[in-house]
């Protein structure tokens, strides 16, 4: 366990998704002029924690065991499944928690009846995506010893 927890492919993996879960709390100061470190946890938002997550541990690998290795083949097809999972599944899961959010204010308006919210903030966009899968390489290219 020592091992995994020292290998600098996760450290800066890790790093990554550090900086990015704490630009969301940066990003939701700057719009909404409050401080919200539920940010830090929480999926969706700008940038994308799992694109910066999943490209810089496939940047790192592939400056450690070399750009034509079938390891980087690897990590990069897992990395685009997990950014076309962020900004296209999950993004329509929240969509439709947004819809059905609505149908249940216009139903129980003012009602009695329990209100269970569906989480919305679930995907991401596009350019969350890219801004997340840029800081991922970025980080990776910067921290990664070779």
């Amino acid at each position: 366990m020592a091992q995994l927890l020292s290998n600098p492919v996760l450290e800066v993996s890790f790093l990554a998704w550090f900086i990015a879960q704490s630009l969301k709390v940066v990003h939701t100061l700057v719009k909404e002029k409050r401080l919200n470190f539920r940010r830090f946890v929480g999926a969706g938002g700008m940038p994308s924690s799992h694109s910066a997550f999943v490209t810089s541990l496939a940047t790192a690998i592939g400056q450690r065991t070399g750009w034509a290795s079938p390891v980087t083949a690897l990590a990069w097809v897992f990395a685009m499944i997990v950014m076309y999972d962020a900004a296209g599944v999950r993004q329509a899961a929240g969509k439709q928690a947004e819809i059905l959010n609505q149908i249940v204010d216009d139903l129980y308006h003012g009602g009695r009846v329990r209100e269970d919210r569906l989480k919305e903030l679930l995907g991401h966009s596009p350019v969350e995506v890219l801004a997340g899968a840029a800081l991922g390489v970025v980080i990776a290219a910067l921290f990664t010893p070779r």
